[in-house]
This record gives structure tokens, sequence and C-alpha cells, in this order.
């Protein structure tokens, strides 16, 4: 298994990627992780490389304030555009990159390629629910707008992906909604929710965005628009309420002293609400796999991204995705 990172990408690259890349490449000998990058600056942070890590030159990077498209077609030797050349031609079989989340979709688009019968890939974050199982939910911001035929491709696309990656024999798909009645919301979830009844998934109906962390569902689809606004609402509560606990605790001694006996249990809840638990979120419905890192992802962060992606390569997502979806055209 050969997995290509965007070395150059993210807030605190190169360094995030290469301790990242470094530690998943010790732990897992069955995979082959290809930093790529600028050679010069790669090699002094490595320190002893790993017989199954390797470094490929890319001499441009794509900053985060870069127009997404023209980055693109202008930077063809980016770290991000050459690691997804790499997955298109077969040097490499999945991406991870945490760098400008619109060039990668892009990228994705341009350089890698459209599963063939998708007509909108989607970004398909996991996020945290107080069961520990955690919610696939998709597209939380690939596309702004979309069309029922789209949410149904996701329902199906996440489905599979929590089948083969997380080993869910039949995962609840919920679609986010106003309201749990069939008939709510707007013209696009009720012309949705009939088609969604009728794949051969576990449709649970419409789940209403304040169930989505008691675990009501282990999959939710939506449309970009909505899902991004969820996704920025639920990272803004998070990081009020911990903001709000710190400063009630710091108030007096007895706050003080009231923090130190909680702090165990604050510490447990600030990680199942860590994003960098779950590595990175994949972008379903390319012709490869590609899985897009948090822009503030730390070492940990890509190693996970890189188990991730190298559970989703054992369990052959990609080839289940394109046979149920090649079906369906087919049919």
């Amino acid at each position: 298994m050969r997995i290509a990172i965007d070395a150059m990408g993210g807030d605190f690259a190169p360094a995030s990627t290469v301790e990242g890349a470094l530690a998943a490449a010790n732990q897992w000998k069955d995979v082959e992780i290809i930093l790529v990058g600028d050679q010069a600056v790669l090699e002094p942070l490595i320190k002893e490389c790993p017989s199954n890590l390797i470094i490929h030159h890319a001499g441009e990077v794509i900053e985060g304030d870069d127009e997404p498209v023209k980055a693109v077609r202008r930077k063809k030797d980016a770290s991000m555009v050459v690691a997804g050349r790499m997955v298109r031609e077969g040097a490499a079989e999945a991406m991870i990159s945490a760098g400008n989340t619109g060039a990668l979709m892009t990228t994705g688009l341009l350089v890698v390629g459209r599963m063939e019968g998708i007509e909108r890939p989607g970004l398909a974050p996991m996020l945290p629910t107080m069961d520990d199982k955690g919610v696939l939910a998709l597209d939380l911001g690939a596309n702004m707008d979309a069309k029922p035929e789209h949410l149904v491709q996701y329902a199906l696309m996440g489905s599979i992906y929590r089948q083969k990656v997380h080993g869910m024999p039949s995962p609840r798909v919920g679609l986010l909604n106003v309201g749990t009645e069939e008939m709510k919301g707007n013209e696009l979830t009720k012309a949705a929710y009939p088609l969604l009844k009728e794949l051969p998934i576990h449709f649970v109906g419409n789940v209403e965005s304040r169930d989505v962390l008691s675990g009501a569902c282990d999959v939710l689809v939506c449309d970009g628009f909505a899902g991004n606004i969820l996704l920025k609402a639920l990272e803004g509560t998070a990081g009020a309420l911990f903001s709000v606990l710190k400063e009630e605790f710091s108030k007096n001694l007895k706050s003080k002293l009231a923090a130190a006996v909680m702090m165990p249990s604050l510490r447990r809840l600030k990680d199942k609400m860590d994003y960098k638990e779950h590595g990175g979120a994949p972008l379903l419905g390319l012709s490869g796999l590609v899985i897009k890192g948090h822009g503030s992802s730390d070492a940990s962060a890509i190693k996970n991204a890189v188990r991730q992606a190298r559970t989703a390569l054992q369990s052959q997502l990609i080839e289940s995705i394109t046979k149920e979806i090649t079906g369906r055209v087919v049919q």
C-alpha cells in the first residue's frame, strides 16, 4: 500500500506532516509512505529514515489563500497536485493533505478524477457522538448546492464507508432536516426522502441537528451548505464551552481546587470532541482515495489519517463504492 502525503500542506507543515509520517511508517511496515514536497526542506527534518518512507520532490506549494482552480492549473509542480497525479497514475493508492480545502477538491476533480456515475464528490468527516461511535456526515462543504440525486449518492457512499472502514454491518443513515416528520424540510429534502427510502440501506428518516451528537444515526446526509453550517456551529460551540469552563475554573482558589479534581474527566471530554482522533475526512466519489486533514493537523492527526487510509485500502473501499454506483447506473 503506497500512500502519498502532501508534506507542505497545513498550518504546521512540514514539521507536523514529517513527524506524523515517520510515526506511521514505524508502526505500519506494510505501508510505503511517500512524502511529497521540497526535498531540501524535508530531508533535514528526518533524522532516521525508515525503509518504507521516501521523499518525492515537488518544488511548489499551494498556499491557504490561493484561488483553488487557478492554483491547481498553474502550479503543476505543487506538492498537492503532484500527490494527486501519483494517485491518478497508480504510483500511489491514496493521498493525504491538510492543505487548502478548495484546492484539494479541485485536485480531486481535475487531477485524480471522479468515479464513474458520481456527479458530485462529498466531503465526509467524522463528527464525535456521545456513544463514541461517531457519525460520518456528508457533504460538509465540498458542494454548496445539491440535487436529490446527489444526496442519494452520498447516502450510498457513506453507508459503504462505514461498513468497510468501521465494520458496521448495517449503518443507520439519516437525512439532516428541521423535523423528523417525512414531509418536513425544504424542496431538496422533501424530494430526497422517498429516494432514500428506496435504497438498499438502513434509512432511519429525518434527523434534527440537536440529535446528531446523541448518536441518532451512523451516517448523516445533507447538502454542503447546511452541512458546513452544522460543522462550524459544532466547532464553535465546543470551543466556546471549553473557554467558559477554563474561565470559571480559574476564578478563585475554590474553583481551581474543583478544576484539579475534575481535570481527568474534562480531558476525557476534550479527547472525545477532538477531530484529530479521526484523522481526516475522505472525499468520497473520486476514482482514488483522497483524505483531507484538518488545516491545523498535528503529527497525531497525520498518523491517524494514514491509519484511516490504510484501513480503507485494506477493505477495498473505492472498489466497493465503484461496484455499487456502477450497478445502479447500469440498472
